[in-house]
């Protein structure tokens, strides 16, 4: 299977390719913009694995949540490529592909590592949190609790019933952004893990292989938020500056 990858939920962006079992990545962290790199970097991957866009048997991008512009963005160019080759699509949790990559790249030195709290600075002084598990085999999550976004001090409250359910991890700049943020509950936690195509290449695949994918005019970002700007009062009311 030759599957292509998108995630730019955040401000890093990330193009993988995965081939069979092997995976090329580009991948950069831009403070603001970007879009003019990412179909290069298809156009790199594709020559450096030898292949041409027509191989591609599938697309899979981060859905979100993140940024409204980013998930836009990758949702529009996977939408562009799979309509012009007609390919499916999968869409994968911004907050998914942030707890599979803490996984991937600490279950070496942690052997415990499997139940992962996503945490990413949604900025207007709230966060996107979503709780997983990782599954026996793992190629897949178990979603515990599903993304929503709140103010930081609310997240306790949220996930008290999930957290007291064995030993969790923290991961993403949510604890970055907000230090004290589940600090007694979550003594163990990676504030720079960020979510990248390789970890959603990952976990498209097996729902590829499940017949999953959708046609292009179903993908979808997921925003979670649907409210893009807060009034002076709201912020506030919220503890933020005018």
């Amino acid at each position: 299977m030759n599957l292509l990858a998108l995630e730019t939920s955040t401000s890093h962006l990330s193009v993988a390719l995965w081939c069979d079992g092997h995976c090329l990545e580009r991948s950069e962290t831009v403070p603001n913009g970007g879009s003019e790199r990412l179909l290069p970097w298809v156009k790199d991957l594709l020559s450096e694995a030898g292949l041409s866009l027509m191989h591609l048997n599938g697309i899979a991008f981060g859905a979100g949540p993140g940024g409204f512009t980013g998930l836009r963005l990758a949702c529009g160019i996977t939408q562009g490529l799979a309509v012009g080759l007609d390919v499916p699509v999968v869409a994968v949790s911004t907050l998914e592909a942030l707890a599979y990559n803490a996984w991937r790249t600490h279950r070496q030195a942690e052997t415990d590592v499997d139940s992962i709290l996503a945490c990413l600075d949604a900025r207007m002084n709230e966060v996107y949190c979503a709780a997983y598990r990782v599954c026996e085999r793992g190629t897949e999550l178990e979603c515990i609790l599903t993304p929503w976004v709140a103010p930081p001090e609310q997240i306790m409250a949220h996930c008290a019933k999930t957290l007291a359910d064995g030993q969790w991890w923290g991961c993403g700049d949510g604890f970055a952004s907000y230090p004290s943020l589940l600090m007694n509950e979550l003594p163990r936690r990676w504030p720079t893990i960020k979510p990248d195509a390789v970890a959603v290449a990952q976990l498209a695949v097996p729902r590829f292989l499940r017949g999953e994918g959708v046609g292009a005019e179903f993908a979808a970002p997921l925003y979670v938020r649907d409210k893009v700007a807060l009034t002076t009062a709201e912020r506030l009311a919220r503890g933020g500056v005018k």
